[in-house]
């Protein structure tokens, strides 16, 4: 996958050391550990380890017993206080502990102090720490926030909003869709717009894609929502935070796909599928109009209804109901 600069979007606003982790969260720390008393100026995910970073673990990938001492740990699971990790803070509530400390450490626009400045060019605002190609043609009334890189010959139409986002060449984005926009990201137990938890990753967008009309693409929470090359999505598709959509997928109108759910290549989706989260769909799959897609999908399935199955397997099921007089 592709790296990029968090500070470039999400300005560090304190730097703090692991020590004052511990004067920030207060009583919320049950145990801690430090070796190396590093300034934080990252977070990381499992899958992608940074320098001097935070690292928020509530379930334990594999190949993962052992960091190196510019990262640190911060658990609710008190059995993997006892790993041999170098850093490590035991808390007694992890999401609220991510976001204080997050919030303490970045800027970003769910804060009031996130602050962007704008240049008024042929009627759209663009970020003065953007990176837009001059190729690049802009609609009216569109906005590009500050980090946003957009490579060559890419088209915005009006009323485009691209906020934390790297799109590549060649892509088309159309009226009235906004990219990069906060993940549904809170704890369940703790809602309003005071618990959200900071969303401090990005959107990327591959070459030679189409995003239709009023689309929402969410940025990752700390890594990528991405869209693979050569992708075409129709109008009025929602995609929540970190969702992975590799190359060629074709998404019709008014489809939903929930957080974290990674999408193979060649996939169709029909109008009006809904996705849960968290679950994998695989290479050259169908999925008919209106299903909803609860579990994993296999490599070459094409299925319909709900929950959505085999397809053959559904047309026997409506064509049973029908002749039993439903």
């Amino acid at each position: 996958m592709y790296s990029f600069s968090r500070k470039n979007f999400f300005p560090i606003k304190k730097i703090l050391r692991l020590n004052e982790i511990e004067t920030l969260l207060k009583k919320e720390i049950l145990k801690s550990k430090i070796n190396h008393n590093f300034e934080i100026n990252d977070v990381s995910s499992p899958n992608n380890l940074m320098k001097n970073s935070l690292l928020f673990l509530s379930d334990m990938p594999k190949n993962l017993n052992q960091l190196l001492d510019d990262i640190c740990v911060i658990t609710d699971k008190v059995n993997y206080f006892n790993n041999d990790f170098k850093n490590i803070f035991l808390v007694n509530d992890l999401s609220f502990s991510y976001n204080i400390i997050l919030n303490e450490i970045f800027s970003h626009e769910d804060q009031l102090s996130y602050e962007d400045e704008f240049d008024y060019i042929n009627g759209s605002f663009i970020s003065k720490f953007s990176n837009v190609s001059d190729s690049v043609k802009i609609g009216k009334n569109c906005l590009i926030g500050r980090g946003v890189e957009i490579g060559e010959n890419c088209i915005l139409k009006n009323n485009v909003v691209i906020k934390n986002s790297i799109i590549k060449s060649n892509v088309i984005i159309c009226d009235n869709t906004s990219i990069g926009t906060t993940g549904f990201g809170f704890d369940f137990k703790k809602r309003g717009s005071n618990n959200l938890n900071p969303q401090l990753g990005i959107v990327f967008i591959d070459d030679f894609c189409h995003i239709g009309a009023s689309c929402t693409i969410d940025r990752g929470k700390i890594d990528f929502t991405y869209i693979g090359k050569n992708s075409m999505i129709d109008n009025l598709v929602h995609i929540g935070h970190n969702v992975i959509i590799s190359d060629n997928a074709c998404i019709a109108a008014q489809s939903g796909i929930s957080g974290s759910v990674e999408i193979g290549s060649y996939v169709t989706i029909g109008g009006q599928s809904g996705f849960a989260g968290h679950i994998n769909i695989g290479d050259n799959v169908t999925v008919a109009g209106k299903s909803g897609v609860t579990k994993n999908l296999k490599n070459n399935s094409v299925v319909a209804g709900f929950p959505a199955t085999d397809i053959k397997k559904w047309k026997k099921k409506i064509i049973k109901e029908r002749n039993d007089g439903y």
